[in-house]
C-alpha cells in the first residue's frame, strides 16, 4: 500500500510559490495534485499541470514530461510516479533558486485557465459504500428490511456512463424521463421533479490489469492513481420507477461532475486510517481482507456540502452548509477492496477508469450526503437561513462539494471543490 512517508510530506517544507504557503491553502507543496488545463476561452490542446498554491505548473513547459497524455502518466509504475513527485517537490521547494528561475516561466495562474476532466475516462463504475446511506434510503422503501442480504458481504456497484461525466462548473439540465405516481394507472414522460445530488469520492485507476488476471488485495493500491470529488446527480422519481429489476439507468446517466484536481495516493499517505468493521457485522471474505487493509486501508477525508440558491446569489449571499461528514466514518469498504472485488472475476481495468464511492453519508443526520436523506424523502423539507425550503434541488440552485485532509503532525491538503448549477 502507498503508506510511505518521505521528504515530500515534511511539515517544514515551503515553496517559492508564495501562495502555496498560506495557511489553509488546498494546494501546498505537500499536495501536488494533477489536472488538465488550457488558457480560458482558447482552443488550445489540453496540457498536464500540477496545482501549487493559486498557480499551475505546466509539466511539459517545465521539462518534466515529454507529452500531455494524462492516461499515459497515470499508467506509470508507482516507482515512476514517486520519482516525479520527488522531482516536483525538490524543484518547487523554497531555496531552490536555480529551478525557480527555470520553472517560473512554466507557471500559469489558475484564474486564467479552464479545467477539463482530468483524463480520458474509458469506464466508470459507481459503488454503494456507505452503510448509513444504504440503510437510510432502504428504510424509505423497505422499512422492515432496509439492507438487502448481500450488502455487508459484497461491495455493490453498477456500470455507469462515462460520456456524461463533466468538470466542475457544469450547468446541469433538468432531465426528463418516465415516472409513475402511486395512484396513477399509467406512467408519464416529463421533467424530473425530485432532482438530487450525491456526495461522493471518485477513485482513479493508474496501471491496469490484463483481462482474466484479478488484482489481489495486497496489490490493489498499486493500481490506484488518486482521488477527486464527485457529484453523481440523481433523478429520484425516475430512479424509483426504473430501478427494478436492473438498477439505475436514465436516473443517473444524464450528468455526473468531477473536481478538476486528482490528489495522488502518495499525497494521501499521512491521512490513512484503520479500516474497522463492527464485530457484530460479517467480516470481509479472505480475498477482501489483509493486515495492511485493516491497519490503514481507510482515508481520513473531510467532506462538505454547500448550497447557493438563485435568490441567495441575487442577494449576494454566500452558499450555506447543508451537511458534512468524513470518508472514514462513511465508507463500509476501502478503495483497495473496490479494486479487488471489481477484478476478482477477471475484469480488466485501464488507466483513467473511474470508481465512484457512492453517496458518503455518516451516521448522523447532519452527515447525510443527499437531499433524499436530509429531507426524509421529500417529506421533511429543510429550511435555509433565508427562509427558503428544499426537498429536492430547484432550477438555479448551485450545489458545491468540498474536501480536505487535516491531521495533527501533517500539513493540511485539499481536494478543491466541485460545483454545478441546475437549469431548466
Amino acid at each position: 500500500m502507498s503508506t510511505t512517508l518521505d521528504a515530500t510530506h515534511g511539515t517544514q517544507l515551503r515553496s517559492w510559490v508564495a501562495s502555496a504557503n498560506v495557511a489553509g491553502c488546498d494546494f501546498p507543496i505537500q499536495n501536488l495534485p494533477f489536472g488538465r488545463f488550457r488558457t480560458a476561452g482558447s482552443r488550445e490542446a489540453l496540457r498536464i499541470g500540477v496545482a501549487i498554491g493559486d498557480q499551475i505548473l505546466d509539466l511539459q513547459a517545465a521539462g518534466l514530461v515529454a507529452h500531455n497524455d494524462m492516461n499515459a502518466l497515470m499508467a506509470a509504475t508507482p516507482a515512476e510516479r514517486q520519482a516525479l513527485r520527488q522531482q516536483l517537490s525538490e524543484g518547487l521547494r523554497e531555496g531552490n533558486s536555480s529551478q525557480q528561475a527555470a520553472w517560473t516561466q512554466a507557471l500559469v495562474p489558475q484564474s486564467r485557465v479552464e479545467m477539463a476532466v482530468p483524463c480520458q475516462i474509458g469506464d466508470y463504475t459507481d459503488f454503494y459504500t456507505s452503510v448509513h446511506h444504504a440503510t437510510t434510503v432502504g428504510k424509505q422503501f423497505r422499512p422492515d428490511n432496509p439492507l438487502l442480504p448481500n450488502y455487508k458481504w459484497v461491495p455493490i456497484g453498477y456500470h455507469g456512463r462515462a460520456s456524461s461525466i463533466g468538470i466542475s462548473g457544469q450547468r446541469i439540465k433538468r432531465p426528463q424521463g418516465q415516472t409513475k405516481a402511486p395512484d396513477a394507472a399509467v406512467p408519464t414522460l416529463g421533467p424530473c421533479k425530485r432532482l438530487d445530488y450525491e456526495l461522493e469520492l471518485g477513485w482513479f485507476i493508474g496501471q491496469g490489469n490484463a483481462q482474466g488476471v484479478p488484482i489481489a488485495i495486497g496489490q490493489a493500491e498499486q493500481h490506484l492513481f488518486g482521488v477527486a470529488l464527485f457529484n453523481d446527480w440523481s433523478a429520484r422519481d425516475i430512479q424509483g420507477w426504473e430501478y427494478q429489476p436492473l438498477g439505475p439507468f436514465l436516473s443517473k446517466n444524464f450528468a455526473s461532475t468531477l473536481s478538476p484536481w486528482v490528489v495522488t495516493m502518495e499525497a494521501l499517505a499521512p491521512f490513512r486510517a484503520a479500516f474497522e468493521r463492527d464485530a457484530a457485522d460479517p467480516q470481509p471474505l479472505p480475498y477482501l481482507d489483509s493486515a495492511d487493509n485493516r491497519s490503514q486501508g481507510a482515508f481520513d477525508i473531510t467532506l462538505e456540502v454547500l448550497l447557493q440558491t438563485a435568490r441567495m446569489r441575487e442577494a449576494g449571499e454566500a452558499p450555506v452548509r447543508l451537511s458534512a461528514t468524513n470518508s472514514r466514518r462513511a465508507a463500509y469498504w476501502t478503495p483497495a477492496q473496490l479494486v479487488t472485488h471489481h477484478t476478482v472475476n477477471g475484469c480488466n481495468l485501464q488507466p483513467g477508469d473511474l470508481m465512484g464511492s457512492g453517496t458518503l453519508s455518516g451516521p448522523e443526520v447532519t452527515e447525510a450526503g443527499s437531499l433524499l436523506e436530509l429531507a426524509g424523502g421529500g417529506k421533511q423539507p429543510i429550511t435555509l437561513p433565508n427562509g427558503e425550503q428544499r426537498s429536492f434541488l430547484e432550477d438555479g440552485d448551485t450545489l458545491i462539494l468540498k474536501g480536505w485532509c487535516e491531521r495533527e503532525g501533517a500539513v493540511r491538503i485539499g481536494l478543491g471543490e466541485v460545483s454545478g448549477t441546475i437549469v431548466a
